[in-house]
């Protein structure tokens, strides 16, 4: 049950189509490398697109038709977009479902501090990382400030050609015999993933007498200085902060043939990013279709801006009172009679590192768009598995459209594991499968994804939101 190879199926047209494509989701990547920023991209390309904000659509109490486009922001990290079809909302949507979080390193609330000359920023952090992946690489700064008055400060540093960069020191080859007898998961311990960001003291200045002011720490006081007058920001401030660690510089074509992409945080932006297209790219539709890019997946679904919050309940509750729909049992009978892709990525294949896969049931770059019927850890603990009428259902749907898929697990059965959005979506008793794009070198700063890959996902994408059905 070999799966072909994509590339080998293209003609001119489709290689125009697949680079185009690529091209955006390159720049998306660049422009979108944190939560805040991929909400934001979202939500710029919807509003290109006609989407209207749900705050807009209540305000004049629209009363919701087919072809209305609407999208819900919760808190500028999480976004849902929603094409109105012809079928009353109660039968039911069909909903892709990314996430736009990624491993990183996050900053501590109360960071700076100053050694040996040397100032650092102390980091958490967050996501399943290789920690010591993250060492000697050009790091950039990427977050908001929130200060006590209400405003909010952006910050990006290290990605424009003239910023200066940031990194994680390691220790020298030449000193590290007690480093290399540790394991890998210790080699680099957590409290250690400081970030160096200055090492020049400030000019020592004179009283009102003449006489040198002392400063115990002239380089952090430097960096303070530096920070009020580029942001306004005081020490203080880290409190109501929020600053991300992440790879500096931009997504690039990989391989002599230009056939793969290597860039930061493409778990899972690049199911985001098809799903967008896929999304923007519909035209009139028999059921509604919703694209919900969502928070904290990395760390559990967590939190107010995760999948485990009730803002797409929430949302959706909204739009049915729009539609006139305004009971609990329309809001039940609709996210029940949903169908879901949960659009996430899968452990490509890696030749060098064969022992950790069962290679008839691995996810192979080249080959199309992810199947994962149930992920979770070894006996399938923490799994969503999809029933087999839903799969059947949606291989009808690809087969006709000619779309390249394969079907995967997430490595042998006893290597390990992991998990999606899938089920807690599933527990509205929807139709839940988890759907995405080959990567290697998950969650590590660089990764790398088929092209192929990207393009068959975005036109799968399209057409299970507009073919896709509720249960007979």
């Amino acid at each position: 049950m070999e799966r072909k190879n994509a590339w080998k199926s293209y003609g001119k047209k489709e290689l125009k189509k697949l680079e185009e494509l690529c091209d955006g989701y390159k720049e998306y990547l660049f422009l979108g490398k944190t939560e805040r920023e991929g909400t934001r991209y979202v939500i710029e390309q919807a509003k290109k697109a006609g989407y209207i904000s749900l705050e807009e659509a209540m305000k004049r109490k629209k009363k919701l038709a087919a072809g209305d486009k609407i999208y819900a922001d919760n808190m500028g990290k999480t976004v849902a977009l929603f094409h109105i079809g012809k079928d009353p909302l109660e039968k039911g949507m069909n909903i892709l479902g990314a996430h736009l979080d990624s491993p990183r390193l996050d900053v501590k609330q109360n960071p700076l501090y100053e050694k040996s000359d040397l100032a650092y920023l102390d980091t958490h952090y967050y996501g399943g990382i290789k920690k010591y992946q993250w060492v000697t690489l050009p790091l950039a700064i990427h977050g908001v400030v929130a200060k006590t008055d209400g405003t909010l400060v952006d910050v990006v540093i290290g990605e424009d050609e003239s910023d200066p960069v940031f990194c994680v020191t390691d220790i020298l080859i030449h000193l590290a015999q007690d480093q290399m007898a540790k394991t890998a998961a210790k080699a680099v311990e957590g409290e250690n993933l400081d970030l160096l960001i200055a090492s020049r003291p400030i000019k020592i200045s004179r009283d009102d007498k003449g006489e040198k002011k002392e400063d115990k720490n002239p380089v952090k006081s430097q960096v303070l200085q530096l920070l009020k007058e580029k942001y306004g920001m005081t020490e203080e401030d880290f409190m109501s902060a929020e600053l991300e660690i992440v790879p500096a510089g931009k997504p690039r074509d990989m391989g002599i043939d230009r056939s793969m992409i290597l860039a930061y945080g493409q778990d899972d932006k690049v199911c985001a990013y098809t799903s967008l297209v896929a999304m923007l790219n519909q035209k009139e539709l028999k059921r509604t279709a919703c694209t919900l890019l969502v928070d904290k997946e990395e760390i559990g679904s967590v939190g107010a801006t995760g999948m485990q919050s009730r803002f797409f309940e929430n949302v959706t509750a909204e739009l049915l009172a729009l539609a006139g729909k305004d009971s609990p049992l329309q809001l039940r009978r609709c996210l029940a009679a949903s169908c879901m892709l949960s659009s996430d990525v899968s452990a490509g294949y890696d030749p060098l590192y064969a022992s950790c896969f069962e290679e008839k049931n691995a996810a192979f770059l080249g080959r199309g768009m992810v199947f994962n019927k149930f992920t979770g850890a070894r006996g399938k603990s923490g799994s969503n598995d999809a029933n087999a009428e839903y799969i059947g259902r949606i291989r009808g749907i690809l087969e006709k459209e000619k779309v390249h898929y394969q079907t995967a697990e997430l490595g042998k059965v006893d290597a390990g594991g992991g998990g999606t959005i899938a089920y807690i979506l599933s527990l509205y008793d929807m139709e839940v499968i988890d759907c995405g794009v080959a990567v290697l070198n998950m969650h590590a700063p660089w990764e790398v994804t088929s092209k192929a890959d990207i393009y068959e996902t975005e036109k799968g994408y399209e057409a299970f939101l507009r073919e896709a059905s509720g249960r007979a």
